[in-house]
């Protein structure tokens, strides 16, 4: 099988997981093409930021469907704490304090 290349966020690449439900989606790989890098971003770090392996196969098997679905973004999510680019707000800050 070739390689697809598959455009990453400003801060996280694709992991396999999450690529390999995207090329498995042709229609869903279309639309992750047409997001901006900080929309990918989003959704990659949603999908690796959880801790336990159940919730990352949930997550990889929703960020399709919700793709399909018309979401730009993961719904509820804070935002990518991993970029150097903005400072996390301090509402954010309180979130991450309490886990």
């Amino acid at each position: 099988m070739p390689l697809t290349k598959i455009s990453g966020g400003v801060v996280h690449t694709v992991p396999t997981d999450l690529r390999d439900a995207l090329i498995a989606s042709p229609k869903a790989l279309a639309i992750w093409e047409s997001l901006t890098p900080l929309s990918r971003n989003e959704w990659i770090c949603w999908v690796t930021f959880v801790k336990r392996e159940e919730t990352r196969k949930e997550h990889v098997k929703r960020t399709v469907s919700e793709l399909l679905e018309g979401m730009r973004r993961p719904c509820c999510w804070i935002g990518c704490i991993h970029r150097t680019d903005k400072k996390i707000s301090p509402s954010v800050r309180a979130i991450l304090k309490r886990t």
